[in-house]
């Protein structure tokens, strides 16, 4: 049987025309992503997405509009499952409370599951900043777009 992972991100650009960025470790390896994760069973993909930014940010936002939706077959990196991942911009509803960072990979204490966000100028963003195919693509719509 095949597996479907449906995945839901946040593109949050701020008012300097920046992206926020994710740096994570976990699964014994280092990733950059877009701020979001797995929806879960029962739950609809904009409230998914809602309770991501609560869990990873502590931050509620505000969906503005779908941007894309993966159209292309993308497996898992960590089972056998096929990723579809949805991508919104997103409005942060009050400031954002987050040490923000630097440098990639600049995480706070140790552990095995560990988090950064960064900002990302638009004009400096690429796609090989991001680690996973689907981000990878939406980076490069995002650089297209501006």
């Amino acid at each position: 049987m095949y597996q479907f992972n449906v995945r839901v991100y946040g593109l949050l650009i701020n008012e300097h025309q920046e992206v926020l960025v994710s740096d994570e470790q976990e699964y014994g390896m280092q990733f950059t992503k877009f701020p979001g994760g797995g929806l879960e069973y029962g739950e609809g993909l904009t409230d998914g997405l809602k309770r991501e930014f609560v869990e990873e940010c502590n931050a509620e936002v505000e969906v503005i509009s779908h941007f894309y939706t993966t159209d292309f077959f993308v497996k898992s990196a960590f089972n056998d499952s096929q990723i579809i991942s949805v991508y919104y911009l997103v409005r942060n509803i009050n400031a954002l409370d987050l040490n923000f960072k630097i440098k990639v990979f600049d995480f706070d204490g140790e552990g095995d599951v560990l988090q950064a966000f960064r900002w990302v100028k638009l004009s400096e963003l690429r796609e090989d900043d991001f680690t996973f195919p689907i981000d990878k693509h939406v980076a490069g719509l995002l650089i297209k777009n501006l």
